[in-house]
């Protein structure tokens, strides 16, 4: 017989503008379910934040850049992010209103209370693939986790921030020498060709081992200029 730890805890279970989502609580893990996919959970993090830092790594040394994160997901990356005082503004766009309540008052707040309060940090709640479609600002940085990666969506609109359009987007909210660091459970060598060919330069997938199976990975691209 399994025992109540073997079985997962909802906390909260609410119908959003994309669907279902639902926060469980797994033995000591958080986890976060869109639509019964199953999207992260608060075991270890390491891919989130390299993430952040392949992105911080690959960018030039100009002053106070500023970073977008697509995805609040349980947090490691915004918490990783405002760590490092060489971030000059950090935002953050996510389309689950649960989500962002999750992480101001809900279970999610040991996490990410520091960060939400730090000054550089700013939460939009909206979608990242219209976002990128329709704003003004630009960024040093784009750090996006919004789904397992280019050939795994969410849901099928996100599908369109992978292919030309999607990325030609994000090359225009780009600064020059902008970098461009997207999240993936598995390595897309197709992803990686259409990074350049939307013009992106030093493409290149990152590695993060994992105990069985494939890497989590992180590709990357430059914007020219």
């Amino acid at each position: 017989m399994p025992t109540s730890y073997d079985i997962p805890e909802v906390l909260d279970r609410r119908e959003g503008p994309y669907g279902e989502v639902v926060l469980r609580r797994h033995g000591e893990l958080l986890q976060i379910i869109a639509n019964g996919c199953f999207l992260m959970d608060t075991s270890d993090g390491r891919s989130e934040r390299m993430l952040v830092d392949a992105a911080l790594a690959a960018l030039d040394d100009r002053p106070d850049p500023h970073v977008l994160i697509g995805g609040l997901g349980v947090g490691f990356s915004l918490a990783h992010a405002v760590a490092n005082p060489r971030w000059g503004r950090i935002t953050v766009v996510e389309r689950e209103p649960a989500i962002i309540d999750w992480h101001r008052a809900g279970p999610l707040s040991a996490l990410t209370a520091k960060a939400l309060a730090d000054p550089r940090t700013n939460i939009l709640k909206t979608d990242l693939v219209g976002f990128v479609n329709e704003t003004c600002a630009t960024f040093d940085a784009l750090c996006l986790d919004i789904d397992n990666g280019p050939d795994w969506t969410v849901t099928e609109s996100n599908g369109g921030l992978y292919a030309r359009t999607g990325l030609t987007s994000c090359a225009r909210v780009l600064k020059p020498g902008g970098v461009l660091a997207v999240w993936s459970a598995k390595p897309s060598p197709e992803f990686e060709q259409s990074l350049a060919n939307a013009g992106f330069q030093q493409v290149r997938t990152e590695e993060i081992p994992v105990a069985r199976g494939v890497p989590d990975v992180v590709h990357l691209g430059v914007r020219p200029g």
